[in-house]
């Protein structure tokens, strides 16, 4: 990681030569073309502005210099669970079900494709014949913490309204744009309805970084614990640990067959683990 603070747009300052520095700026260039991409599918042939500078203020925002887990890598991660995700809808599993009356009355019905990351071009069939908006569905990993404060309550809503104010300007039908304001607001709860595919995906996607190796969740956890450094140890410990105790409470951490099958062994024995560990200190 980089030592140099981002400029507002979220690339390496001062012209990074570091190796670091370098990593930074194609991991800025790559997201961009992501972006760039999704934005010009979600507009369904529509014409539209140039989509880079609403990249570069996205990117500008997942950069801020506040930030530890949720970050840009954050943002790579969940695009590319939800391309892991997409690729394993079948119409057998019970999430790839959903009427397709039901997903174009409510804008939900995504078109964007598995991604770059994974090989396809968005805009392709998959996900769309199940049921599933993935151009939306991605839309909404881009804004669903595109405002971020630890010390606020009222992110995601925040959230919610940049992409309702930002989405239209920049090509995006309302029917879209409501649905990704939507599952923005989802992620408060992450608890979607029966056969919200959509909502399944996204959440599910957010809350992968769970099932990562112990080494991967301790990191995980110890950014979280630095985003809120301004909580004194006791109370972030008894919140933590109010937190954790709900999630393994759940029938299911995940939604998705895939996700369940593939995601929640790992996820509850490092949120056991944790709690343990949380539990354990004076």
């Amino acid at each position: 990681m980089s030592t140099t603070q981002p400029p507002p747009d979220g690339r390496p300052a001062g012209g990074a030569t570091s190796e670091a520095g370098r990593a930074a700026e194609a991991t800025h260039r790559a997201l961009l073309e992501r972006w760039n991409a999704l934005l010009v599918s979600a507009r369904d042939g529509a014409e539209g502005p140039d989509p880079t500078p609403y990249g570069e203020d996205l990117l500008g925002r997942w950069a801020e210099p506040h930030r530890r887990y949720h970050s840009t890598a954050h943002l790579r991660t969940v695009l590319d669970r939800v391309d892991e995700l997409a690729a394993h809808l079948t119409p057998g599993e019970p999430g790839g079900q959903a009427p397709a009356a039901e997903s174009t009355a409510s804008g939900a019905t995504s078109g964007a494709a598995v991604g770059a990351a994974s090989g396809s071009a968005p805009g392709s069939d998959l996900g769309a014949d199940l049921g599933a908006d993935l151009d939306a569905v991605r839309l909404a990993a881009w804004f669903h913490d595109a405002v971020y404060r630890p010390d606020r309550s009222e992110n995601e809503e925040r959230s919610a309204r940049l992409a309702e104010r930002a989405l239209p300007e920049a090509g995006v039908a309302q029917a879209r744009t409501a649905e990704v304001a939507r599952l923005v607001r989802l992620t408060v709860s992450h608890d979607p309805a029966p056969r919200d595919l959509d909502g399944e995906l996204l959440c599910d996607a957010d809350l992968a970084v769970l099932s990562g190796t112990p080494e991967q969740y301790a990191h995980y956890a110890a950014e979280i614990r630095q985003e809120y450094a301004f909580v004194p140890d006791a109370a972030f410990r008894e919140g933590r640990s109010t937190v954790l105790h709900q999630l393994l409470g759940l029938p299911h951490l995940y939604r998705t067959p895939y996700a369940r099958t593939h995601w929640e062994p790992a996820a509850r024995h490092n949120l056991t683990t944790e709690l343990r560990l949380l539990q354990a200190q004076p």
